[in-house]
């Protein structure tokens, strides 16, 4: 097993990656504050790990309560957040209830934003079964639901008590879910380790065939990149907003398609190749970085090229994104591979032209 700290404090939690993790309740156990979990999960994950989970929390003398939602993006919103509620007020869960965030991303967001609001507040674990969960959302505090005129729009900063990464789950996932977890990892590495494109290059088929030893060590670096620097900008006031390469114009894919059409990690694809090809335009990579940046998305089996929603409808979209600021979209580039950078002064003229450039 391999063990990180995420140093935040009195609110500071270590992230734990390895094989068979679910069926150890010690990993778990230390960080409730009564022996009473809820367990939420969806009606996919639910059904392959979540009798395993509660059998070894039960055997460890804590009580389990299941909350099993609809599964998908399109069901990350306000009606299935309020399903959590009211499967916690059922059970008559009290304030010291942890609950347990089982399945990917969404159920992440969703668990953890409930979290924060229930009672005004009761801790909560993250067990990851995904590898974009596990490399990226689950680490960090961020939580939300989407609205229809934008994504991740509602929510609230709240860090977990434990991130337990099981990496056995992904053996299990389907091979749309696997490639759409190599984007965030693709993203890690553009953003912040050249020498790490190099190794994704080299490896790209091992990490496809879910080499448990290659995506242990995927996750292990990208959980440690993510928790460096949620530790200097927790609240993404400025570092950490360098995580969102390709997510302006991603989110705007997802929310254009409609929520659950592409995955989150597909549109991180697409969105990173447009955000790489501004990047060019604006003079800090060249050509042959562009596509260098596309061949491996392409090799990862991602789409390289966003849906053809129109070039104003893209902008429109982007416009709703939280990282504009007095109405200037503020974009996450590339400086160079490996290095990304915040800029606020790029033309409408160059934005379109990359849109264009890299969509349909």
């Amino acid at each position: 097993m391999r063990t990180l700290d995420v140093a935040l404090g009195s609110r500071a939690y270590p992230i734990r990656i390895g094989h068979g993790l679910l069926s150890q309740a010690e990993l778990i156990v230390p960080y409730l504050k009564r022996p009473r979990v809820a367990i939420v999960t969806n009606d996919v994950v639910g059904p392959i790990y979540l009798e395993a989970l509660s059998a070894s929390l039960r055997d460890a003398g804590v009580a389990v309560t299941p909350i099993v939602l609809p599964d998908g993006e399109a069901n990350k919103n306000w009606e299935t957040l309020n399903l959590i509620f009211t499967g916690l007020l059922e059970a008559r869960c009290e304030r010291s209830v942890t609950m347990v965030a089982l399945g990917g991303g969404v159920i992440g967001d969703m668990t953890g934003f409930a979290a924060a609001a229930y009672q005004r507040g009761v801790p909560f674990i993250q067990v990851p079964t995904t590898l974009l969960s596990q490399v990226d959302s689950s680490v960090g505090g961020k939580t939300a639901i989407n609205h229809p005129l934008g994504k991740n729009m509602i929510g609230a900063f709240y860090q977990p008590k434990l991130v337990l990464a099981d990496v056995g789950t992904l053996r299990t996932l389907p091979i749309r879910e696997l490639r759409a977890g190599l984007a965030e990892v693709i993203k890690h590495a553009l953003i912040r380790d050249a020498a790490r494109v190099d190794w994704l290059e080299a490896n790209m088929d091992g990490l496809l065939a879910c080499d448990v030893d290659l995506l242990a060590e995927a996750v292990e670096w990208n959980c440690r990149i993510k928790a460096t620097v949620v530790i200097a900008d927790e609240t993404e006031q400025g570092e950490r907003a360098h995580l969102n390469l390709g997510h302006t114009f991603g989110h705007a894919i997802e929310t254009g398609m409609g929520y659950g059409a592409w995955l989150h990690g597909e549109a991180v694809a697409a969105g990173t190749i447009m955000a790489a090809e501004l990047s060019a335009r604006l003079g800090m990579l060249s050509a042959a970085d562009v596509e260098r940046v596309r061949r491996l998305f392409a090799r990862a089996g991602l789409p390289v090229a966003g849906p053809a929603l129109g070039v104003d409808r893209y902008v429109d979209l982007m416009r709703h994104d939280k990282k504009v600021e007095d109405g200037r979209m503020r974009l996450i580039l590339l400086e160079q591979i490996g290095r990304a950078v915040i800029r606020d002064d790029a033309s409408l003229a160059d934005i379109k032209a990359a849109i264009a450039a890299c969509s349909d």
